[in-house]
């Protein structure tokens, strides 16, 4: 499979790469980290990581726009998206050809050539591999740009190394990547220092939740507590996992209201929660997952379910 993505990479001189909405580092990690390879080792392809940029994600990088009519004859890449209802822009579709990488569960199995692995740590690890293979087989090197991008990617989503689905292969892979002198302490500030305003939200959200016997935990937060803070929606995705700290929690959803929407964000530490966000049109991995509703009383109806499968 890698080698079929490789020659397909190989055939196009334009290259458009995709990712989901609402970003995180894997997205963009994954995304313009192939976009480095790429541009590194066929300097003459043309080629763009697309999509809304990401304020909270500008350490990383930025995006890039092209017009509808340059997809005609482009390889349109996907990455770190598991259903096409989430992919960051509605042209994805008219290329030439349609290419999925991802690790999420294949619930939507899109794209004319797929490589999904759901052992990954994350879509930028499977990039990663891509290189070795690339390194192998077809000369391609490295860069300084596309390492620290990757290694971006891949601990975030393992959350600093700590979740399960961290691997020796997980561990292989960034010994690798951080041979390469880009500045660690600089990229960690960027991903994990939060403004004072965050930190007081996160307080209020220790004093705020609620978690029942069989510790299944929530908690809400609306607009009008968001303007309380000074904080944006977006703001609050450094915030997801503050509440896995608590002894005893076994799964939790914080609840953040949009503007028409109400955000559903759910992690776990056993039970499998892709299938509750998956009713309500959402979807992730099985302990961190998302999904929206449209009301509170929709609201009550998750943290229920939720309950249950923490019985």
């Amino acid at each position: 499979m890698k080698r079929q993505i490789i020659d397909t990479i190989e055939k196009y001189d334009k290259i458009i790469i995709h990712r989901h909405v609402r970003p995180d580092p894997d997205a963009y990690g994954s995304q313009s980290g192939l976009k480095e390879l790429i541009k590194a080792n066929y300097p003459n392809k043309q080629v763009f990581a697309v999509g809304q940029h990401e304020e909270s994600l500008t350490y990383l990088a930025q995006q890039d726009h092209v017009e509808r009519s340059f997809y005609e004859g482009a390889l349109v890449i996907v990455t770190d998206t598991g259903n096409t209802g989430r992919i960051d822009s509605e042209y994805y579709t008219e290329g030439a050809v349609l290419m999925k990488i991802d690790h999420h569960p294949d619930a939507d199995p899109y794209g004319d050539i797929k490589w999904v692995n759901t052992s990954a740590s994350s879509t930028s690890e499977m990039i990663y591999s891509l290189y070795e293979e690339g390194k192998q087989s077809y000369g391609w090197k490295m860069t300084t740009d596309a390492a620290r991008l990757l290694f971006a990617g891949i601990v975030g989503d393992t959350g600093r190394f700590l979740f399960p689905s961290t691997t020796t292969t997980t561990f292989e892979a960034v010994s690798e990547l951080i041979k390469f002198d880009f500045d660690r302490p600089e990229l960690f500030a960027g991903m994990y220092e939060v403004k004072r305003e965050l930190l007081h939200l996160k307080g209020y959200m220790y004093q705020n939740f609620t978690m029942d016997e069989n510790g299944a935990a929530f908690v809400k937060i609306d607009k009008a507590t968001l303007e309380q803070f000074g904080v944006t929606a977006s703001d609050t995705s450094q915030l997801v996992g503050a509440l896995g700290d608590v002894q005893g929690i076994v799964a939790w959803i914080i609840f953040i209201e949009e503007e028409d929407q109400i955000r559903v964000r759910l992690r776990s530490k056993g039970p499998v929660i892709n299938t509750l966000a998956a009713e309500y049109g959402g979807g992730g991995h099985p302990l961190a997952s998302g999904a929206s509703v449209h009301s509170w009383e929709e609201v009550d109806e998750v943290i229920a379910k939720l309950k249950k499968l923490c019985v």
